[in-house]
C-alpha cells in the first residue's frame, strides 16, 4: 500500500468512536503507557492518547521514516511520542508497556507475524494487555462482482499473499498466538469492519479504489483478462463499486490477552 497518499488514507479512514470502543473493550485505561504497533500515520496514536489522558503515555512505532516524520509533525505532543523502529529486530530500551496494540499490522507480515507477537511480549509488563487486531478475509466478500473481475481480484490476491507477504487471512490467526504464547483472560470480539451497500460514501470511495489501485498496480500482475491491462481491470473495479446494487463486507477480529506473572511461555 505504499504511495504518495498513504498517510491521508489512513487519516480518512481511522474514526475514533469505533477505535474508542475497540480500545475500552481490550481494557486500555486511563494512564496506562501504551504502544501502537504499526502506527503509520500517526492518529491511531493520537486517539489512544486521548483515552489515556494526561497522566497515559503512548510509543507510535513505525519502520517508515516517512510516516514517523508525519506523525511526529502533525500528532506529537506531550505524553505522546513517535519512533521508528523496525518490529523484526529486537526492541531496546523499549520494555515495560501496561498495553500493546497492534491493529490492521500482522496482515502485512503474513511469514513472521507470529514471531512478532512473540517479540512484542518481551516489552509487556506482568499483567499487561496485549491486543491484536485484524481483517479476515481481507478485500475479498463480494456479491454482484463480474466473473472476469473476481477471477482478477483472486489473482492478485494470491500474487500478494506469495509475493508480499500479505495475509488475507490474518484475523482467524490471533487467538492461537496469545494462546500459544500463554497469555491469559483471552476475549476475542468479531463484527464488520467494512460494511457496504448502497450509496457509497465518499471516504469509501476513495480508501477502495486506493486499495484496488496501489495493490493491483504494486503486484506486477499483468492483468491479461483485460484489453486495455491494468486501465480495464480499475475502470471496471470503480464500475462495480459505484453500484448501488453491489454488497461489500470484511469481518473484523479482535483478541485480548494478559501476560501471565510468572512462569514461562509455552513456545
Amino acid at each position: 500500500m505504499e504511495h504518495d497518499s498513504e498517510c491521508m488514507r489512513l487519516d480518512i479512514k481511522t474514526d475514533y468512536p469505533r477505535l474508542e470502543r475497540q480500545a475500552l473493550w481490550a481494557g486500555l485505561k486511563e494512564g496506562m503507557r501504551v504502544a501502537d504497533i504499526g502506527c503509520g500515520s500517526g492518529i491511531t496514536s493520537s486517539f489512544l492518547k486521548q483515552i489515556v489522558g494526561e497522566s497515559g503515555y503512548v510509543t507510535g512505532i513505525d519502520s517508515s521514516l516517512e510516516r514517523i516524520a508525519y506523525a511526529g509533525k502533525k500528532y506529537g505532543m506531550k505524553g505522546l511520542e513517535f519512533i521508528n523502529h523496525d518490529v523484526n529486530n529486537s526492541f531496546v530500551n523499549m520494555e515495560g508497556f501496561d498495553f500493546i496494540w497492534v491493529r490492521f499490522f500482522l496482515e502485512y507480515h503474513r511469514q513472521n507475524s507470529f514471531d512478532i507477537v512473540k517479540r512484542l511480549t518481551d516489552i509487556l509488563k506482568p499483567d499487561g494487555i496485549l491486543c491484536l487486531i485484524d481483517l479476515d478475509h481481507n478485500c475479498l466478500s463480494h456479491y454482484g462482482l463480474p466473473s472476469r473481475l473476481e477471477n482478477t481480484i483472486m489473482k492478485v490476491s494470491d500474487i500478494v499473499t506469495e509475493n508480499g507477504n500479505f495475509d488475507p487471512y490474518a484475523g482467524r490467526k490471533l487467538y492461537s498466538y496469545l494462546y500459544d504464547l500463554g497469555f491469559k483472560d483471552i476475549e476475542v470480539d468479531l463484527k464488520a469492519h467494512h460494511l457496504i451497500y448502497g450509496e457509497l460514501s465518499e471516504v469509501d470511495r476513495f480508501n477502495w479504489i486506493k486499495k484496488i489501485e496501489i495493490a493491483a498496480k504494486n503486484s506486477g500482475y499483468q492483468f491479461p483478462e483485460y484489453p486495455d491491462g491494468y486501465n480495464g481491470f480499475l475502470n471496471e473495479a470503480e464500475t462495480f463499486l459505484s453500484d448501488r446494487r453491489r454488497f461489500t463486507y470484511t469481518p473484523i477480529i479482535s483478541c485480548r490477552g494478559v501476560k501471565q506473572r510468572e512462569g514461562k511461555f509455552p513456545v
